[in-house]
């Protein structure tokens, strides 16, 4: 689905301090992390309830924390404790009064004006945005996706398991280029070219055999919010085990379903890869029912998942 942005929104930004209003919210072309991509970011979703007419943001707080160990990787200081952020966020969202799904975007930075690609001796702060998102990727049908040519960045690069915004130059050529082959999404292997790693920007799900099999951390993954949720929802409501191991390229074209997580992908099956059908090729029957139990959780239906649910 084409993500249309709409004028009336956002109108607000947390910068310089402050709530104010977003087209006032500006940095210097001289920023040291527009010039270097010495910054990291979060992706945290809120979503609308019609029923109750209520936002809940979901699991706010653990994007909060994975925020501050980006920043420790990147040795980035934050002022505020994650509270506080989680105040910020609410106040934010209450002001641009949404009615429809949302995202969050929490952005930490170097800020000074100084040149050079080091991240000691820079002045730093931090910016907070939202934006309405309805789906990222479509998730009435399953998409078709390819092997990238471009391999994940590995560890001892560019930490994957932190968001740093100038890693994303290696989602965007992934992304690219499955886009400019006729492909929705791409899958990365990792660094050593030998193994599957996740997205150009969320992880993956192999089911064979009625098995349920993903990569390990180790294979240059982001340690994914949602990934971590789907290991709640698989173990706790359909009572079946997740195999954390390395998985070759050619086991996905024999895959009995796969698919993509995370806060922007959410649920998303998977159809075909390189140009060879994925089950059926429609949604696999387990895709479907983490996919319906997902929604429930973070639209607060789930009771028991309500502490994961921040409501605005």
């Amino acid at each position: 689905m084409k993500q249309t942005l709409k004028p009336e929104h956002p109108k607000f930004a947390f910068f310089g301090g402050e709530i104010i209003p977003i087209n006032e919210a500006k940095i210097d072309i001289r920023t040291n992390a527009l010039q270097y991509g010495t910054a990291v970011f979060e992706g945290i979703r809120s979503y609308w309830t019609e029923n109750e007419k209520k936002n809940y943001i979901f699991r706010m707080e653990d994007h909060y924390k994975r925020f501050f160990d980006s920043c420790k990787i990147m040795m980035i200081n934050i002022k505020y404790s994650i509270n506080e952020l989680c105040d910020i966020t609410k106040d934010l969202l209450k002001k641009e009064g949404y009615k429809e799904d949302s995202y969050i975007r929490p952005y930490a930075y170097n800020s000074g004006l100084n040149i050079g690609p080091k991240l000691i001796n820079n002045n730093q702060d931090i910016f907070i945005y939202t934006i309405p998102l309805g789906e990222y990727l479509n998730l009435s049908k399953p998409i078709k996706v390819c092997i990238s040519s471009w391999m994940r960045v590995p560890d001892n690069c560019i930490p994957p398991r932190a968001k740093v915004a100038g890693s994303y130059a290696n989602a965007a050529l992934q992304k690219t280029e499955a886009l400019l082959g006729g492909y929705e999404e791409a899958v990365t292997l990792s660094s050593d070219g030998q193994h599957i790693s996740e997205g150009s920007a969320m992880n993956i799900f192999m089911v064979k055999n009625e098995n349920l099999i993903t990569p390990p951390a180790y294979n240059d993954i982001l340690e994914g919010i949602t990934r971590n949720t789907l290991f709640e929802i698989i173990n706790n409501e359909l009572n079946l085990n997740i195999i954390e191991r390395q998985i070759d390229r050619t086991e996905l074209y024999t895959a009995d379903e796969l698919f993509f997580c995370g806060t922007g992908a959410q649920v998303s099956p998977i159809g075909s890869i390189d140009g060879r059908t994925v089950g059926d090729g429609k949604m696999g029957k387990l895709t479907k029912k983490i996919q319906n139990i997902y929604f429930d959780i973070v639209k607060n239906k789930i009771k028991k998942y309500s502490h994961w649910c921040t409501e605005v």
